[in-house]
């Protein structure tokens, strides 16, 4: 496979199949694009469409997504050796991240909504501003995560690990919706 290091690219539509490195994706419109066995090491996406990509055997080593449409997104069918992502700004609504170790992972100002994290590990990451509408965690290591600053926030405690969690109280009813309790806060 051809190899690709320190090149910024802008306003595209397709994509060599390559490994990339150290590269710059900005203002493009991957939307619908088979990545199948792409390889992106240290990689910024800015302000790109990627909507609908497969991502098939797809290996995201440190990669950052800024301002990015990323709706749709199976990223349980990456390659999963070495998978570091940052968001931030991004609307990953409807995307899934089933089974994945996500240790760490920042999620910032995203959308999230109908996300599902079942059965993912998401051990100390960071959920700031963000908004996680129906999102879905199922058997999901929350252990030391911070939600303190995200919205609509429904996780059962009985169904999920979150020793250390942090959430805000205006989070609580989503704690307890299963309960049928009437919260005001």
């Amino acid at each position: 496979m051809k190899y690709i290091e320190d090149q910024k690219f802008a306003k595209l539509r397709m994509l060599e199949k390559a490994e990339y490195e150290t590269c710059e994706f900005t203002e493009s419109d991957f939307s619908n694009i088979d990545f199948t066995g792409y390889v992106f090491i240290d990689c910024i996406f800015k302000d790109c469409n990627l909507s609908g990509v497969k991502l098939k055997n797809t290996a995201f080593r440190d990669v950052i997504f800024e301002n990015c449409k990323l709706i749709g997104l199976h990223f349980e069918s990456c390659n999963a050796f070495g998978l570091n992502l940052k968001f931030e700004k991004c609307n990953l609504n409807l995307s899934s991240f089933f089974k994945l170790s996500l240790k760490k992972t920042k999620f910032l100002a995203c959308s999230l909504a109908e996300v599902d994290f079942s059965e993912s590990d998401l051990t100390g990451s960071l959920f700031d501003d963000c908004e996680l509408m129906n999102a879905i965690f199922e058997q999901t290591n929350l252990e030391k995560v911070d939600f303190r600053n995200s919205n609509n926030l429904l996780i059962d405690p009985e169904n999920n690990k979150m020793r250390g969690a942090k959430i805000s109280l205006l989070s609580l009813p989503g704690l307890l919706q299963k309960y049928k309790i009437d919260i005001q806060i």
